[in-house]
């Protein structure tokens, strides 16, 4: 017999009645009646209620057991009395009559919150005592849904003949997006390894080396700030990358695994499959953003050229965007989005109504000639009790703010269906984009594939060329990013040197791809649905932190291990750091 339990709390049932047990747990409810105490024993798998004898030596020792202290318990099984039945719980039909209880591991602070309790808990404080939190039965689920969902994706890829790799944690630094986390080396003075942003290089490297599928549960860390569906320090991906592969080929090894994730692990119904692709112009035209959230069902329609016919000066020679909403809408919406809107940063929102007689009511009507308001009705669609939306700015606050305003107006109309997910691919992203200083650089990912090769490279417009770039998105989250990869020396030389890398530059901050790829590189093409983004939706979670075991905040900071912390000085020597830090 085991020393402490001999039964999980989930598996005492009817069967064990007249049989004598032993269950370890947490003392969840201590109930005393006087002459007899109940207590609730909680283990990981469930809850099993426990009684007293009548002995008073027993009564007094069970009733001052502090609450959550660890308890093992010995004795014999029986039916609950009819009126004592607990239909919530899986052992609710029976309980155990104490032979004997100890307590292996007694409570001495105070509770610094109550467990699995309904009240508002502030984020700080369960993050601080995040050992107590996870006793909670909601955080102990999403932790079970995790390990579930990742065996679960295992088994998918490895049925589809992906091997699994683990890639280094100790590497170089590389300019890949964010800000690396840097670790200092003894041996080395002066240098430093980086945690991997992301195992972009390691992935690609594989495929070099004649790995045909690959595949691994990714660490990531990235320094930076902290959003509801972004942790700040590390996070994880199912990072995968096949050999002599396109993007279909992608699509179709991945697109299954996600869907029969989502469908296993969740009741909500997916509301499309395959997955729609939207081209990245298209998302950004139609939803204002490249990750649109298509449970909204309204989307936005360009009028530029509309209004360059006018007399609305403050739409004349600006990207106008406009967004149809079914229904009449009373004047404290409007004032309500008015308010939104200059939060944000608008000057302003126009609209229109649309009458019986199809005619227009609002603030810019006047400035429509009457020959062309019928046009305007056949442009946008409109009917009769219809409001149109205007947003007016230079093209990328234009497409910005109305995506916005798109948002707003759903979450205001009550227009989201929350019982759904809705997928797509966004594809075609353009290769490259202007900095803020008006130079030429990547958009996406640097090593991705240009559309057209060393062609398009050499003959096209920068700005016009697109990439084999692609993100999955789901209910307005990013869930992963991926991209035919560019193998060819030369392409990649090229591509970089237009972004204003020189051949020395890629060959010290990209050694190793550099080097591989002058030894007959196959054509690869990978992705990376990050782990966390899906676990938060599975479990309808408000932030990210909800389905980490131990997770920083909002500030990068773990309160509970006190990290970051300082270090001792004879630390600092040991990796030749001298700290110069100015007081503020």
């Amino acid at each position: 017999m085991n020393e402490y339990r001999t039964h999980n709390c989930n598996e005492i049932s009817l069967e064990d009645v007249g049989k004598k047990v032993r269950i370890a747990g947490f003392v969840q409810t201590i109930r005393d009646l006087g002459g007899l105490v109940f207590l609730d024993i909680r283990d990981m798998y469930g809850v099993t209620q426990v009684v007293t004898s009548g002995n008073p030596e027993d009564v007094d020792f069970a009733s001052h057991i502090p609450i959550e202290s660890s308890v093992t318990v010995y004795g014999e099984v029986r039916k609950r009395d009819e009126e004592t039945v607990n239909p919530k719980i899986k052992t609710g039909l029976v309980e155990i009559r104490i032979e004997e209880i100890k307590v292996l591991g007694k409570r001495t602070g105070n509770l610094p919150f109550e467990l699995n309790n309904e009240q508002e808990v502030r984020e700080d404080l369960r993050l601080q005592y995040r050992f107590l939190d996870l006793r909670n039965d909601r955080l102990k689920n999403n932790l079970i849904l995790r390990a579930n969902v990742l065996q679960f994706i295992r088994s998918q890829m490895m049925e589809q003949g992906f091997l699994e790799v683990q890639t280094p944690i100790l590497t170089s630094s590389s300019p890949e997006g964010a800000r690396d986390y840097l670790v200092p080396s003894r041996l080395h003075a002066g240098k430093f390894y980086a945690l991997p942003q992301a195992p972009q290089q390691f992935k690609q490297l594989l495929m070099v080396s004649g790995i045909d599928k690959y595949f691994q549960i990714a660490p990531c860390f990235r320094d930076e700030d902290a959003r509801a569906d972004r942790a700040p320090g590390e996070f994880y991906q199912l990072d995968m990358e096949m050999a002599y592969a396109t993007q279909e080929d992608v699509f179709s090894a991945i697109e299954p695994v996600i869907y029969n994730t989502f469908k296993k692990f969740s009741n909500k119904k997916i509301a499309n499959y395959p997955f729609p692709r939207i081209s990245y112009k298209d998302a950004m035209l139609k939803y204002g953003t490249d990750k649109p959230d298509l449970r909204n069902p309204l989307y936005m329609i360009d009028l530029s050229d509309f209004f360059k016919k006018c007399t609305f000066k403050p739409f004349i020679d600006r990207t106008v965007r406009a967004i149809k909403v079914k229904g009449h809408l009373s004047k404290g919406f409007h004032e309500k989005m008015l308010k939104f809107a200059t939060s944000i940063g608008m000057g302003g929102l126009g609209y229109l109504e649309v009458q019986e007689d199809l005619s227009f009511k609002g603030p810019i009507d006047k400035f429509i000639p009457d020959d062309l308001k019928k046009t305007l009705l056949e442009l946008a669609d409109l009917e009769k009790e219809d409001t149109i939306f205007f947003i007016a700015d230079n093209e990328q606050r234009a497409t910005e703010l109305s995506g916005q305003i798109r948002t707003e107006l759903a979450n205001r109309l009550n227009l989201i269906n929350e019982d759904v997910f809705e997928f797509c691919w966004i594809v075609d992203f353009p290769m490259f984009e202007l900095d803020e200083q008006g130079n030429l650089a990547f958009s996406h990912n640097p090593f991705s594939m240009p559309q057209g090769g060393l062609e398009a490279l050499e003959n096209k417009d920068p700005l016009e060329i697109l990439a084999y770039q692609y993100d999955i998105v789901c209910n307005g989250i990013e869930l992963s990013s991926g991209a035919v990869r560019n193998h060819d020396i030369n392409i990649m030389l090229k591509a970089f040197s237009m972004a204003g890398y020189t051949e020395e530059e890629v060959k010290s901050k990209f050694g190793a791809l550099y080097t591989a790829f002058q030894f007959g590189a196959p054509p690869h093409a990978g992705v990376a649905p990050g782990l966390d983004r899906m676990l938060m939706l599975l479990t309808d979670s408000d932030t990210i932190r909800e389905v980490i075991a131990f997770p920083l905040n909002s500030k990068a900071q773990d309160l509970m291990m006190g990290a970051p912390s300082q270090v001792r000085r004879e630390q600092l020597r040991d990796v030749h750091i001298q700290l110069d830090i100015k007081e503020k």
